[in-house]
């Protein structure tokens, strides 16, 4: 069975996930920060008085993480569904970062270019491999609060459109990252097959080894089990040079 199973549930040491922690974390504090129901605040913040673009934007942020992560665990047992899963990923950050944009366009602004200056500093970043130990779940957090800190600058700055910006980058850097894992789990699915696959190959591997333990009592080689008119019986492998048969 050492092949049946695929290696699954390593999503903390992947990018990705690291980056669609930032973001998740960040735009919770977005929303707080900016998003409000107070009149009185309009000219600053945007104004949301019965809280949806609040939820919208906190819940598409908490599923691109999290199907990141359904995905990576779903991936022993099925690439389909760890494809679909990565894929819904991609949609829920490619949504936020719909909303990030018109939050931006809605002040008579732009979002930044790939060649403005504080763009090029932050797509220049680089990501830290992770070490984990015996504590993933700690330090996987650690590792994200101390690649978050690379932002700071930007993040913690008192202009929601600085911030949404910054956040726009790091969504499109994560959604790039995950265009790739969508590849690279197509390509081991072409190459390997799925476990459905797998399977039956394994089944029919046990079946055939289990049919051949009886040695033909003519020649000797290996037995398998056939269905004649009069029922199961066992039927040298070697036929139709040898005849040789026993009862089931």
């Amino acid at each position: 069975m050492a092949n049946l199973f695929d290696k699954h549930g390593g999503f903390r040491k992947l990018h990705s996930f690291t980056l669609a922690t930032i973001v998740q974390l960040e735009t919770l504090r977005f929303c707080r920060r900016f998003l409000t129901s107070d009149e009185r605040e309009t000219v600053a913040k945007l104004f949301d008085p019965k809280g949806r673009q609040f939820d919208q934007m906190t819940q598409a942020a908490r599923s691109g993480r999290q199907n990141i992560i359904e995905g990576s665990e779903r991936s022993s047992t099925s690439k389909d569904t760890e494809m679909k899963l990565t894929d819904v990923a991609r949609a829920s950050l490619s949504e936020l970062r719909g909303d990030f944009e018109i939050f931006i366009m809605d002040r008579g602004l732009l979002p930044w270019s790939v060649h403005e200056e504080r763009a090029r500093k932050i797509n220049a970043i680089s990501i830290d491999g992770p070490e984990f130990c015996e504590d993933p779940v700690h330090e996987s957090a650690k590792h994200a609060i101390t690649q978050r800190a690379k932002y700071a600058v930007w993040l913690d700055d008192p202009d929601p459109v600085v911030v949404a910006n910054t956040l726009l980058l790091l969504i499109s850097r994560t959604l790039n990252m995950l265009r790739r894992q969508i590849e690279s789990q197509g390509k081991a699915f072409e190459e390997n097959g799925g476990f459905s696959e797998r399977l039956y190959a394994k089944r029919a591997e046990n079946r055939n080894a289990s049919q051949e333990s009886i040695a033909c009592p003519k020649c000797g080689k290996p037995m398998r089990r056939r269905m004649g008119t009069q029922g199961e019986f066992w039927g040298c492998t070697a036929f139709p040079e040898c005849r040789g048969t026993r009862m089931v």
